[in-house]
């Protein structure tokens, strides 16, 4: 039996959620590593001050930006892989995986380039004040330098998981987490080198993730990096697009919005921006925890739904939203209880704790409907319903969040700000529901 038939048992034959924890608990792993070396840097960041602190909430959204770029490359390309794979295909695999390799190295280089020379004005329109500007320029820096290591590294990441191999993904993703948590702790607390410690542990810690993430891609995956397999036909890219587009929405409207957030809350002083970029953070590290297993999904529902075999997907679908509702409760629970202690273990101050409290707990309860959208949206896109999928990514950051932010700010002011993306989540998780129902209702056996 070929690796080939052997990858195809495995994803059509283990049971569907013994199979989704298995992909999915590496690649929980892999993000709760990712989030905690992200709140290391909001730890030892936040001892230096509220300015300081609020600089990684700037460059926060920068990287979102990045991470758009990467994951839209990532997403598309390792659905067709998967979809290849499906029809023991290597050769079209590898020139999926290759043309949004390439395409990622030389798209990340383009944009750290364009970012380094342009990085003061980029800050301010992230949503910088004067006081923060030092500070966000120091860390931004350190940002773009790694940023195509960074592109390349998500790149691969979610080919991996694509394949089935989200245990290798996770081990470099998991080392250079731990690095930046350590060097974190060396730039910042012994070497006294503050924001621009904190940027540089970022990059170092980066580039050693894409090293390691690329030596097992090389030993391990079907897909192989080939420069002579970058594809010329313009289809191929338009489909690593149509089939990422989902992702670049999520997460580029998600850096969007980040910014919008940043400049509403600007009046309100540096505390407030501090207060807000810890309330983001947490909430990501509740997300990747509680929705990690939903990343397990996607090559379960891309694959299965390739192979005709969509009752799996159906009990894969109601798996991870009931599996992500029970672990997003307990998580969210455990937030809104303690906020203050949450808040405080990153920020002394008083302001900080004044402005974050409220944020905190109302951003605790909005994350409770994310498991009723985000499994619906990773299902679409998995299965190249784009347009769909697109839609559904809309929703949380963009055709929601930007009026709830507008009509917030006018009428509440700061508390309206801190509950625009809570009502935002609200709500989207809400609108998924009807798009969950219909597939799960439908024959899919009559369309395909």
């Amino acid at each position: 039996m070929t690796e080939a038939d052997r990858y195809y048992q495995k994803m059509t034959r283990t049971p569907v959620s013994k199979l989704i924890v298995n992909l999915g608990i590496p690649t929980t792993v892999s993000m709760l590593i990712t989030n905690i070396y992200n709140l290391a840097d909001t730890y030892f960041v936040g001892g230096l001050g509220e300015s300081e602190q609020a600089a990684t909430g700037i460059l926060f959204t920068l990287q979102a930006i990045i991470q758009a770029l990467a994951f839209m490359l990532g997403h598309g390309s390792g659905t067709y892989v998967s979809k290849a794979l499906a029809d023991r295909d290597p050769r079209e695999a590898s020139c999926y995986a290759s043309t949004a390799f390439f395409t990622g190295a030389f798209a990340g280089t383009v944009l750290g380039v364009l970012g380094l020379i342009f990085l003061n004005p980029l800050v301010r329109l992230l949503g910088s004040t004067e006081t923060i500007l030092p500070h966000a320029v120091d860390y931004g820096m350190w940002v773009l330098i790694a940023c195509p290591f960074m592109v390349c590294s998500l790149i691969l990441n979610n080919n991996l998981r694509y394949e089935g191999k989200a245990f290798f993904a996770m081990i470099g993703l998991t080392t250079g987490g731990v690095l930046n948590i350590f060097g974190d702790y060396l730039l910042i607390r012994v070497l006294d080198l503050k924001v621009f410690g904190a940027g540089l542990s970022t990059a170092f810690s980066q580039v050693v993730s894409f090293l390691i993430l690329l030596i097992f891609y090389v030993k391990t995956a079907q897909a192989k990096l080939r420069l002579s397999m970058v594809s010329h036909r313009f289809n191929v890219y338009t489909e690593i697009v149509k089939g990422g587009f989902p992702s670049l929405i999520r997460q580029g409207l998600s850096s969007i919005s980040n910014g919008l957030l940043n400049n509403f809350t600007k009046p309100f002083g540096d505390a407030a921006i501090a207060a807000m970029s810890v309330t983001n953070r947490f909430s990501a590290f509740v997300m990747c925890v509680g929705l990690g297993i939903g990343q397990g999904f996607q090559p379960v529902a891309a694959f299965n739904y390739r192979a005709k075999e969509y009752r799996r997907v159906k009990r894969g679908l109601v798996f991870t939203t009931l599996f992500g509702l029970a672990f997003v409760g307990v998580l969210a629970l455990f937030g809104f209880v303690f906020s203050p202690q949450i808040l405080r273990f990153f920020q002394k101050s008083e302001r900080v704790m004044e402005v974050g409290v409220f944020a905190l707990r109302f951003a605790c309860v909005g994350i409770l409907f994310l498991p009723l959208s985000v499994p619906v949206n990773m299902l679409y896109q998995s299965i190249r319903r784009h347009a769909v999928a697109s839609f559904l990514s809309l929703l949380r950051s963009g055709a929601l969040f930007i009026p709830a932010l507008l009509i917030g700010a006018s009428a509440f002011g700061l508390k309206g700000i801190q509950a625009a993306q809570p009502v935002a989540d609200i709500l989207t998780g809400l609108a998924s529901l009807p798009f969950a129902v219909h597939f799960l209702r439908r024959d899919h056996s009559l369309y395909e």
